[in-house]
């Protein structure tokens, strides 16, 4: 079976502060290795109403950087 949808976005959600389905705000709390946490929050309230992992986007880390060589002073 073929994927026919790339990656899903919710744009509402229910919110037990408010007691409805409110809009939501995607808010990126940490790049991971091998993708991203998000967390929805409402867009009224500001409570958060859940988190997704996004894989795919791999993040390289950091190699080493050569010592600096060192430089002879001209006099």
């Amino acid at each position: 079976m073929s994927q026919q949808f790339g990656d899903f976005t919710a744009s509402e959600l229910y919110c037990p502060k408010c007691q409805r389905s409110q809009p939501v705000r995607e808010r990126l709390l940490l790049v991971l290795l091998d993708g991203e946490l998000h967390e929805f929050v409402c867009a009224r309230c500001g409570a958060s109403l859940g988190k997704r992992t996004t894989t795919g986007r791999k993040v390289q880390p950091a190699s080493p950087r050569p010592a600096p060589r060192a430089r002879k002073l001209l006099r």
